[in-house]
């Protein structure tokens, strides 16, 4: 699985566990390092945790697992690196601080059903 097959699969693992204003941000022709954002909320830090264990453990089923892992400690961003697709799952003070969407405001985004 691989690029929008991977990051749609995953937005539908963050929604199988409630994530809030889930979407998918495309980034391909902008950086070389990788294709898809998934970007989600949980709504208090062991929502956070629930939704990025929830990712890891299913993908895993496949044989899918992140080269990097990073933010457990604090449960506020937490970075799954799946190479072509990077997650982050905040809880909603950390995404609206960092707004990646604005960041990236020239970027296709998908906004998933909730």
């Amino acid at each position: 699985m691989e690029g929008y097959e991977l990051a749609k699969n995953i937005a539908v693992l963050a929604s199988e566990k409630n994530g809030i204003n889930i979407c998918i941000a495309d980034l391909r022709g902008i950086t070389s390092s990788f294709d898809y954002f998934v970007i989600i909320t949980g709504s208090v830090d062991q929502h956070v945790k629930a939704i990025s264990d929830h990712i890891r453990k299913e993908l895993s089923k496949n044989g899918i697992k992140p080269i990097g892992y990073e933010g457990v400690s604090n449960l506020k961003w937490v970075l799954l690196d799946f190479v072509d697709v990077i997650v982050h799952v905040f809880d909603p003070e950390t995404r609206d601080f960092y707004d990646l969407e604005g960041m990236w405001k020239d970027v296709k985004i998908e906004k998933m059903e909730e």
